[in-house]
């Protein structure tokens, strides 16, 4: 039996026994963006630019549960599975909302958070997060921006701060038994170092014409097995190589040294990058969790989104997290042995050929700077039969979108995939254009039905959120059972905002081909700045993309970089004086091939 009819009985078996035996489950899962109701923003409303974001969380299980704090939220969010999240509107907050905001649960008896956007570094406390019920610190220390509130075990109390590309990240120690009073003087801890460490050199892709100085900031401490990993985000959070790195040391003040093996958390590929100004936290399983910021940067470089990743340290004391396609499904933290882990539905849509009911128009925008955007205005394109074709819906790129002349039941996009699948999953990402909405607001929905089909006549519904109540800008949707197409069609009904805006429609599954053979001919030449590798390799027929992975040893690849249709990539994210093992692996639709052998690279 040849491997595509043995591949397609497998998933023809699996979706009938599926439909006979309504027991059977498939593991929950997540995908990156995470899937939340993300708050409009404040900032920039003055300039009338409207749009949301997710940025600098900070995570905490308290009492068995999950509590989340993101910046300029109005409030937090709680779950009890690290998945499903509902927001709370607390009866005492921060005006303006948090900002950067810290969290600490302090041995299940009370939260104390930080994130005053005023730079005053006022710490409210709580025992009942859930009625949002938050008492004020009768002292605040001023001049504080991207707080880390951190309890040691014996109750010694210390407050890490700083975001600057001058001036280092410093921490003070705070008596928790009288008003968080400071105690004795603070102590200057760590710099960036850009012309050791590649990662942390400012702009996309690691690089600036001007710019050389990198941002720090988004302290953030992690005790494990007696050592303190203080972890800090560079370069700039509207990079796709934002990440967070760490230092190890012996005690919360340190002296702190850079950990063999940075970044942590590293996402400079795929759909949505960056993996930044985060913070590491541990489940009710002891599985270590890493929520970090993702950029959109499109209608404002603030414009951002959340992710997390599973976490881990070493035999040697390397902490990583596992942040390989990233932005693919994973496993929820509820699977037994591979929570976090990408579970192997790939992307069926990549390509697609994609029409729309209207356009109004059809943009990549993207911008570094406030003010300064970088526009490409796609030219209006027909099929011969007249219908209006959209290639920014299947380019798996945030940054470009489609809007639609209105927002109403007669707005539809219909996807023509390359090749038939099982479909798994469907993430939906909306854009914001000119939505015309600030602050928090409540009500809004997302109301649509999606429709599957084999041959693009006879269609079935398979997603029916006609009479959802929920705000889903990112929305992911699982299938009870998987369904075989070709063809996808989405049915608009309402969104929040003026008209239809969506930058892409993702779907995953599992194809019925092949998957890629194992990449051959991989060249790597590290370049005169040690900093640089430029990576090559021969094309594998009937890939999608690829790939990278590199790290410090052959068992330590925690390093990776997805990238599509090229065979030729510039990593600019080493540090000069390690040297590093790197391997490659082909994918597409069906399947990932097998890894490479680890060339080492002095």
């Amino acid at each position: 039996m040849n491997y595509k009819l043995a591949k397609y009985l497998m998933l023809f078996v699996f979706a009938f026994s599926g439909m006979a035996n309504a027991q059977e489950q498939i593991p929950q899962t997540y995908i990156n963006p995470i899937d939340l109701d993300y708050t409009y923003m404040v900032y920039n409303s003055a300039k009338n630019i409207s749009y949301r974001s997710g940025a600098d969380p900070a995570v905490i299980e308290f009492r068995g549960e999950y509590y989340m704090f993101v910046t300029r939220s109005f409030g937090y969010w709680h779950s009890t599975d690290l998945v499903n999240w509902n927001f709370i509107k607390p009866a005492q907050w921060y005006f303006e909302g948090s900002n950067a905001p810290t969290a600490f649960n302090y041995k299940d008896s009370l939260v104390y958070v930080a994130g005053n956007p005023a730079g005053y570094g006022s710490i409210l406390y709580s025992d009942d997060l859930k009625a949002g019920k938050w008492t004020p610190v009768a002292s605040i220390s001023s001049n504080i921006q991207d707080s880390e509130l951190f309890i040691d075990d014996d109750g010694r109390t210390y407050l890490y701060w700083g975001s600057s590309n001058v001036f280092p990240l410093k921490v003070k120690e705070l008596n928790k038994d009288d008003r968080m009073l400071q105690v004795g003087e603070p102590i200057e801890l760590i710099k960036l170092n850009e012309e050791e460490h590649g990662w942390e050199r400012f702009g996309e892709n690691n690089f600036h014409p001007t710019i050389k100085e990198g941002y720090m900031e988004g302290a953030s401490m992690t005790k494990h097995n007696r050592k303190y990993y203080l972890q800090y985000a560079a370069p700039g959070t509207q990079f796709n190589v934002y990440a967070d790195g760490a230092y190890v040391g012996d005690s919360p003040t340190g002296p702190f040294k850079y950990m063999e093996g940075n970044p942590v958390s590293f996402k400079p590929g795929g759909f949505t990058n960056g993996a930044g100004h985060g913070m590491t936290m541990k489940d009710t399983k002891d599985q270590y969790w890493h929520f970090a910021t993702m950029a959109l940067a499109s209608n404002s470089h603030w414009e951002r989104r959340l992710c997390m990743f599973p976490t881990y340290f070493d035999q040697d004391g390397v902490m990583y997290s596992n942040t390989s396609y990233g932005d693919y499904p994973r496993y929820a933290p509820s699977h037994p042995s591979k929570a976090g882990e990408h579970n192997g539905w790939m992307l069926l849509s990549y390509k697609g050929k994609a029409t729309v009911s209207s356009s109004v128009m059809q943009i990549s925008k993207s911008t570094a700077t406030d003010g300064e955007f970088d526009i490409t205005e796609m030219k209006e394109e027909l099929t011969a039969d007249g219908k209006i074709v959209s290639r920014v819906l299947t380019d798996e790129s945030p940054k470009s979108f489609w809007v639609a002349e209105a927002n109403d039941d007669k707005q539809w996009v219909e996807i023509e995939m390359n090749n038939p699948g099982m479909i798994y999953a469907l993430q939906l990402n909306y854009h914001d254009h000119e939505s015309g909405i600030y602050t928090r607001v409540e009500g809004l929905r997302h109301r649509y039905t999606i429709e599957a089909s084999e041959d693009g006549k006879n269609w079935k519904t398979i997603v029916d959120k006609s009479n959802s109540y929920n705000d889903t800008p990112n929305a992911y949707i699982t299938l009870d059972i998987p369904v075989r197409a070709k063809y996808i069609r989405y049915n608009n009904i309402e969104i929040p905002g003026k008209n239809l805006a969506m930058s892409e429609i993702r779907v995953f599954g599992l194809g019925e081909g092949e998957k890629p053979a194992k990449v051959k001919n991989l060249q790597i030449s590290r370049e005169k700045d040690r900093r640089d590798a430029e990576l090559s390799w021969d094309v594998v027929k009937g890939a999608q993309g690829y790939n990278i992975r590199w790290g410090i040893a052959p068992d330590k690849l925690y390093h990776s970089w997805l990238v599509y249709d090229v065979n030729e990539h510039k990593v600019p994210s080493l540090d000069k004086g390690t040297s590093y093992y790197f391997s490659i692996e082909a994918f597409n639709e069906n399947g990932i091939s097998e890894k490479t052998t680890p060339v080492f690279v002095k």
